[in-house]
């Protein structure tokens, strides 16, 4: 019987990881942008890298979509988020560890350059590593409605996913084996995601 034959036949392995990843890859980016601790940069380069070798069509244009929809929608949930602890007046552990994650001389250097340059800074915002929140926190602070906000994030997102995507492409061009792509992109995007810290330590080494 036709029926039993197909629903015996092995699920091919690309259709497995396309079930499997997608989903995943959207959950984990959503979540890194509520919660940024998760490097989303490297997930979608490695996803990117995944989808390099496969041959299903339109699998890099698939990472694209899921990866800039995940970000975006949680970019805009957590400064809607910031914008509820910003009216109350008790605040939200929200907008609490948006503060957290956005120093006093960032944040200033953020409010300097969101009053010049506008909807622009925060476009950028995004591929600058540990950024984006301060950015978010300066555009909380100059009470942007979240329809502006909004605006300037779909483009800010547009470029953050095909940064991080031609960094799997290139890991994956460079590589034959894809899991040798991955290891490649995330040690590079650790380093990438690291380098503000680190060159922070350095000024104040050398300040001292």
């Amino acid at each position: 019987m036709s029926w039993l034959a197909a629903a015996t036949t092995p699920i091919p392995a690309e259709s497995t990881q396309q079930a499997i990843g997608y989903p995943s890859l959207f959950l984990l980016v959503l979540i890194g942008a509520l919660v940024p601790v998760v490097p989303t940069g490297a997930l979608v380069s490695s996803a990117a890298v995944v989808a390099f070798h496969q041959t299903a069509p339109f699998s890099l244009a698939l990472v694209f979509v899921t990866a800039s929809l995940a970000a975006f929608l949680g970019d805009g949930a957590l400064y809607w988020l910031g914008r509820r602890g910003l009216d109350s007046k008790n605040g939200s552990r929200w907008l609490a560890a948006i503060r957290a994650r956005a120093p006093e001389d960032r944040l200033a250097r953020a409010q300097e350059k969101l009053a010049a340059h506008g909807v622009a800074v925060l476009v950028l915002s995004r591929l600058v590593p540990a950024g984006r929140l301060p950015v978010m926190l300066a555009c909380l602070l100059a009470q942007w409605p979240l329809r502006r906000f909004t605006r300037g994030n779909l483009p800010a997102c547009l470029a953050w996913a095909v940064t991080y995507q031609l960094i799997g492409i290139l890991g994956g061009s460079l590589f034959p084996e894809p899991w040798e792509g991955v290891v490649a992109v995330v040690a590079l995007t650790l380093v990438i995601s690291a380098m503000p810290g680190l060159w922070r330590r350095v000024r104040q080494w050398s300040a001292g």
